[in-house]
């Protein structure tokens, strides 16, 4: 279910700019969204689903602390966990969830920091 006009992205834009979000099951907006964003997103709940939705945020959290941690900032922290990479990676295709292998986010873990 997607939410358009919500302020849940706004009151969490505490460390970058939030401009939808996706809290299992529903993906809030500031406005409208388009495909790709809505696509996005959707790729968010499949990974949520996989992952018992609270592991989901664990290894979220633990991945953006381990990058701020070595020394990235918090841009740079968030785009480099593996969820937002597979999530950006396959955003501008539409049909990436029918083909989607399970837990394919693990395919964009780095192993290493840089």
């Amino acid at each position: 279910m997607i939410i358009k006009n919500s302020r849940i992205p706004k009151l969490l834009s505490i460390f970058i700019d939030v401009y939808a979000i996706t809290l299992y099951p529903f993906i809030f907006v500031k406005d409208d969204s388009n495909d790709t964003t809505n696509n996005h997103e959707r790729i968010h709940l499949a990974q949520q689903k996989e992952l018992w939705i609270i592991g989901f945020y664990i290894l979220y959290i633990y991945e953006w602390l381990r990058n701020i941690i070595s020394g990235m900032n918090n841009f740079d922290a968030y785009m480099n966990i593996s969820f937002e990479r597979e999530a950006y990676s396959n955003q501008k295709n539409l049909t990436y969830l029918q083909t989607r292998e399970i837990m394919s986010w693990k395919k964009y873990k780095t192993t290493e920091v840089t």
